[in-house]
């Protein structure tokens, strides 16, 4: 995987996550980009040699739905705790992955902004 490819999928990542209320993405202390809401992390991506890597806060339920699938993994150190993790996501999995991050972004956000997101994404 080379370098650009990984800046184009850090590049999606972005454009989804600091378009929620109030988002702000912050670099940790290894080098990860932290997506984060009133200080509550809920994405976090890094790059390896084997590439481009996401992961995004669940609940447990959810979670043993995703580690079911081929390309999802529970996330290192923070799985337990609901993390999921995708290594070198194609094009046809960022419509799953927007859903998952928003539900993530839901799930760290104060009520006052979740309630801002459901008014700005009514139908």
């Amino acid at each position: 995987m080379n370098s650009q490819d990984t800046a184009g999928m850090l590049e999606t990542l972005r454009n989804i996550c600091l378009a929620m209320p109030e988002a702000v993405e912050h670099i940790d202390g290894f080098g990860h980009n932290t997506f984060k809401i009133n200080g509550k992390s809920f994405v976090i991506s890094g790059e390896s040699e084997q590439g481009f890597n996401l992961s995004f806060k669940s609940d447990r339920e959810t979670q043993e739905l995703l580690l079911q699938k081929e390309h999802f993994y529970k996330t290192p150190y923070i799985g337990h705790h609901g993390w999921v993790s995708i290594q070198n996501p194609n094009r046809e999995d960022w419509d799953e992955l927007t859903d998952l991050i928003q539900e993530a972004y839901l799930r760290a956000a104060p009520k006052r902004l979740v309630k801002k997101w459901f008014e700005l994404h009514k139908r």
